[in-house]
């Protein structure tokens, strides 16, 4: 059926919707239907023709139109749109292009418009980059022209319906079973802990999976950009950042939530990114008194993450390095670092505690590490597991008050 034909059936649709009342989404599929059913007495169309035709104008008219789809296909994790005619998608750790396109730049701009409207966003001419989430907690980022060249971009990386649980990650061969217990331990035991790792490592799932062990009888407060922790806890309150309206007031940064729910009596505080400035207050948390907190940030290695948040925190205070240094000394535990093979998995491939400060570096101690398995090992499947190393923990005073020592 041509694009035309599409677009009378909508309009006739759009006809019969009364202005003066709400109309359900159930009442528009059988206006719908009954208008392709109206449009089959003089074009031959087959049953499956039919189901295709009602399910595609009710997504373009009540969803997001040719998008639906491919969000509803638990199989696909990113979907990656450049300009209109340009849509790929990752599936199993492999991107794809899909045979499916907009009918025009302007159709793909109104699907961004309603998605960002539904979160309190803005995107325009004037302010062409749009962090947002779908409902089901999907990441959002846009950009418009005239920033993208090439056509308004759109990425959406999905999350899984169901959240993973430790034993599907120790099933994934993410990690091993020994290293699980001992970050159930971690958790129940109040250790501060960092997760790192590069762009689609899997850091937001893992921080998801490790919140599984947060005991129930706790207060926990998440702080985000985009709101897509999936933290299954009764006594939970979701924080998200705002962005400046129009006027350029009424801006909520990361920092200011922070600040606001050391005063809400949180028993863990759980930060979704640190990029910026609010790695400052983050530390002073974790060294305050709110112990047991956990965050994600980008960093290629243990080592990397502790560099980055050097130089977020001097980005947003005059403090003399060495300063610094004692401070993130003493306010993390573990850093966990994830990572993507070559054969698009994604391993834990480090967990490392921090110690003290000592002769002007924070010193590490490196608990377990990936070790590949050079015989068995190709391009297409990388064989190896999560080893313990010959060190023990140390910092052994949480586990002890703790009772799990």
């Amino acid at each position: 059926m041509d694009f035309q034909k599409i677009q009378e059936i909508k309009k006739n649709v759009c006809a019969q919707i009364s202005l003066e009342k709400s109309t359900t989404e159930e009442e528009i599929e059988e206006l719908i239907t009954n208008a392709v059913f109206e449009y089959s007495k003089h074009t031959y169309l087959s049953i499956k023709e039919k189901q295709v035709l009602i399910e595609n104008i009710f997504n373009a008219m009540c969803r997001l139109d040719i998008l639906q789809p491919l969000l509803e296909d638990g199989t696909i994790t990113e979907i990656m749109i450049n300009g209109p005619h340009n849509i790929f998608i990752e599936r199993d750790g492999r991107i794809e292009e899909c045979n499916i396109v907009f009918d025009s730049t302007e159709r793909l701009e109104d699907v961004i418009q309603s998605i960002v409207a539904k979160v309190n966003r803005t995107v325009n001419e004037s302010s062409p980059v749009v962090d947002a989430r779908l409902q089901d907690g999907s990441r959002v980022c846009a950009v418009l022209q005239p920033i993208a060249l090439n056509g308004p971009i759109l990425s959406i990386r999905k999350f899984a319906k169901k959240p993973l649980t430790i034993e599907d990650l120790i099933n994934n061969d993410s990690l091993t079973e020994e290293a699980a217990k001992f970050l159930e331990k971690m958790v129940l035991a109040k250790y501060n802990i960092l997760i790192c790792g590069g762009t689609g490592s899997g850091k937001t799932t893992f921080l998801n999976t490790l919140s599984n062990f947060i005991p129930h009888d706790e207060r926990i407060i998440t702080i985000e950009d985009s709101a897509e922790l999936q933290i299954n806890i009764p006594n939970l309150v979701r924080l998200e950042t705002r962005e400046a309206n129009s006027q350029g007031v009424g801006r909520v940064s990361i920092r200011q939530l922070i600040k606001t729910s050391l005063r809400m009596r949180p028993d863990r505080i759980i930060v979704g990114e640190v990029r910026g400035e609010e790695a400052l207050d983050m530390l002073q948390a974790m060294n305050t008194g709110h112990e047991g907190s956990l965050s994600t940030g980008h960093a290629n290695s243990t080592k990397d993450m502790l560099s980055r948040l050097e130089t977020m925190v001097i980005s947003s205070a005059s403090f003399p390095l060495e300063a610094v240094r004692k401070q993130i000394a003493s306010a993390l535990d573990l850093i966990i670092h994830l990572g993507r093979l070559r054969d698009k998995t994604r391993r834990v491939l480090e967990i490392t505690e921090v110690l003290n400060y000592r002769d002007g570096e924070i010193q590490l101690n490196p608990l377990f590490i990936f070790e590949e398995d050079q015989d068995n090992t190709s391009n297409e499947k990388v064989r190896g597991s999560l080893q313990p190393t010959k060190n023990r923990l140390l910092n052994k005073g949480k586990l002890e008050m703790a009772g799990l020592a």
